[in-house]
């Protein structure tokens, strides 16, 4: 415990030494209850024993050196790859500015409230996820043990995404850079581009076959990737030295990981505004869709982008929050997060769909540039000269042009205008054309910084905010796996991350075949969606209904010198889990009616395609999701029976800080018995 807490420990001490007299007062009453009594206060003094010498045995909880290293460490725990990625694809499949209203109104609802609780619970117990869970009740330990299960399977593959960016970030220091265009290919003949870029782009091709190299299916292995390899084990060397020292250096990291994105992605809205069509993307993001507000699905969406944008459930909020002061405004600190992570969303959304408008308009481009060389082989012959504007200079056609000059061929030729094979060229179309998850970061923005001036500049600041944004992701979600580890096995730290990151290598190996990119999907939608929302839930009904909402708001109040809102306690109590449970049915209906499948990139035809899992595909992603709830039945099934054993000692309780070995007293005494469950 911290220093500053030895009046809690005394306080404590004290309420033990107090239930000790309390039960000895009684003795001379009977014979009987003389015995009773006698048996019982050996018990009591043996458990004060026990409890000193666990205080005098424990080492001081390290703390936060001031609150604003916490607050960058929990910004850069929310605030992730998800914030570039997911929000703005999600964002663009669900309407633009109306997906924003239902983002917003659950966050209030379901984000804020979950993250606030975990936040004071993992303060005031100071613990870890198995720690915290355990002292709420033994039986609903194994949510600790699922939380950790998922942070395990989450920080596999999510490395695997840092090591792509420290692949692209080695990559950025040439001019031109090497996805700049395609490879040309040199033979008796003469010189000719790969078919399979000439068919896609420079930047697909670059990604699928230069970084990725890329087999056609999951079950072609192709033996391990090299270079992404090496890169993988950079990460993991990365991720040690920020842990290592436990929140002494992660702390430190979180200075440059939670600040540097915000630097690069202003410096990248005001470069992306200065380019031709920007515009054009930032309006197709606010123009709202409003009847795409009644789908379903789009609440769906957006309920899980809000659980998975502030980390709820993996653990790494609650560890985060033990290393803090017991009187720390916790609340303060949620809404300050869930908000600074919301405006970093929509902040990364309008470089994003600032960079889909540019990117659009360059495509835009190429599309009126080739149709109008189709135009002009047509002319003479399928299409008269008179038919073409005089104003029209053909050396220089703009969209404009283009438009008008297709709806006048359109309306002569009439039934014949579609043997012409004319392109529409609509930037909506483009806009359109959704672009998700990875292909996001390395296919979309990488197109994009070859057209900017200094594009190797561009690229290292882009994928150098990449890796810092999943550091600081993954110290959090690797703090929801060592601090309960440490805690639980009781050894020094530091053996626990060397040891834990070098096995994650070794498992990670899986990520870096040339068919490791299907894996990470596979990781992506299954290890951890429907875990997360069974853990979470759990953790509500745990607090509102197993320890008791009146209780929390008690603790709150002692702890915090202040009331929380009333509201809170009917959202934790009846409207979060009521919200957790529609959003649980809705995921398992869904994995029901859809076969898991993936998208595996086809050489021949140069795009993507959909496949469904092998049957030994299928059987993994079912294990994923089995092996990170089945912790939660089996602890709740092994804590009935152990209880149910006389004279078996009961699972560790834990007490404000510290372990207190509990002994169970004999069935058939009904005597008062010292409380060791919290108050």
């Amino acid at each position: 415990m911290p220093k500053n807490n030895k009046a809690t420990t005394r306080s404590d001490e004290d309420d033990i030494t107090e239930s000790a007299k309390g039960l000895l007062s009684n003795e001379g009453t009977h014979d009987d209850g003389f015995k009773k009594s006698e048996l019982i206060s050996s018990d009591v003094q043996k458990k004060v024993r026990d409890a000193e010498s666990d205080l005098d045995d424990e080492e001081e909880r390290p703390m936060w050196n001031n609150k604003l290293q916490y607050i960058l460490a929990q910004v850069g725990f929310s605030v992730g790859l998800g914030n570039v990625w997911r929000f703005p694809y999600l964002c663009q499949k669900n309407g633009g500015g109306a997906y924003l209203m239902p983002y917003l109104i659950l966050l209030l609802v379901i984000g804020i409230p979950l993250f606030f609780l975990e936040l004071a619970v993992g303060q005031h117990i100071r613990r870890g996820s198995i720690g915290v869970w355990n002292y709420i009740s033994p039986r609903l330990g194994g949510v600790g043990f699922a939380s950790c299960m998922v942070c395990f399977f989450v920080a596999l593959y999510y490395n695997v995404i840092i090591s792509w960016s420290i692949f692209y970030l080695s990559q950025s220091f040439q001019h031109p850079l090497p996805w700049h265009e395609c490879p040309l290919v040199r033979n008796n003949t003469g010189t000719y581009v790969k078919p399979e870029c000439e068919q896609s782009s420079a930047t697909t091709y670059y990604w699928y076959r230069e970084a990725l190299n890329i087999t056609s299916s999951i079950s072609e292995s192709g033996g391990l990737n090299w270079r992404m390899t090496l890169c993988l084990l950079a990460a993991w060397f990365l991720v040690c030295l920020a842990m290592i020292k436990g929140i002494q250096s992660s702390g430190k990291v979180m200075y440059f990981c939670s600040l540097f994105p915000y630097v690069v992605l202003i410096c990248f809205l005001v470069r992306v505004l200065l380019l031709n069509g920007s515009v054009d993307g930032i309006r197709y993001m606010f123009t709202p869709k409003i009847e795409i507000m009644l789908d379903p699905g789009v609440w769906r969406d957006a309920a899980i982008q809000v659980f998975f944008a502030l980390g709820l459930g993996f653990g790494g909020v609650i560890a985060f929050s033990s290393y803090n002061k017991q009187d720390n405004n916790c609340h303060a600190d949620a809404v300050l997060v869930s908000f600074i992570n919301f405006f970093t969303s929509i902040l990364a959304t309008l470089v994003v769909f600032a960079v889909l408008g540019f990117k659009a308009n360059v495509t835009n481009a190429k599309c009126v540039a080739l149709n109008v060389e189709k135009i002009l082989g047509y002319l003479g012959t399928e299409i008269s000269p008179r038919l073409i504007p005089s104003h029209i200079n053909f050396s220089h056609v703009s969209i404009e042009d283009y438009k008008l000059l297709t709806s006048i061929l359109e309306e002569v030729k009439d039934t014949d205008y579609k043997t012409l094979g004319l392109d529409s060229c609509n930037i909506e179309d483009e806009l359109n054309k959704t672009v998700q998850g990875t292909g996001l970061a390395f296919i979309a923005f990488t197109e994009a910084m070859t057209h900017f001036p200094a594009s190797p500049l561009w690229s290292v600041l882009f994928f150098l905010m990449l890796v810092s944004l999943g550091l600081g992701s993954m110290v959090g979600t690797v703090q929801g796996v060592i601090t309960p580890a440490v805690e639980t096995l009781r050894v020094r730290k530091e053996p626990v991350t060397a040891i834990f990151c070098l096995i994650s290598f070794f498992i990670g190996l899986l990520f870096v075949q040339r068919s490791g990119n299907y894996y990470v999907t596979m990781f992506d939608g299954y290890s951890a969606t429907l875990p997360l929302l069974v853990v979470a839930l759990l953790e509500n009904v745990a607090v509102a209904w197993v320890y008791g909402t009146d209780r929390f708001f008690q603790d709150l109040k002692d702890m915090l010198q202040f009331s929380p809102l009333r509201i809170y306690y009917y959202l934790w109590k009846y409207i979060t889990p009521t919200g957790l449970l529609l959003l649980l049915a809705a995921s398992v209906i869904q994995l029901g009616m859809d076969p898991p499948s993936y998208k595996a990139w086809v050489e021949d035809l140069a795009e993507e395609k959909t496949l469904n899992y092998p049957g030994w595909g299928v059987a993994m992603c079912i294990s994923l999701v089995v092996l990170a709830i089945i912790p939660v039945p089996v602890v709740l099934i092994l804590q009935y029976f152990r209880s149910r054993k006389p004279g078996r000692a009961s699972a560790p309780g834990y007490q404000k800080g510290r372990v207190i070995r509990e002994h169970q007293l004999p069935e058939d005494d009904q005597s008062d018995t010292v409380n060791t469950t919290p108050a």
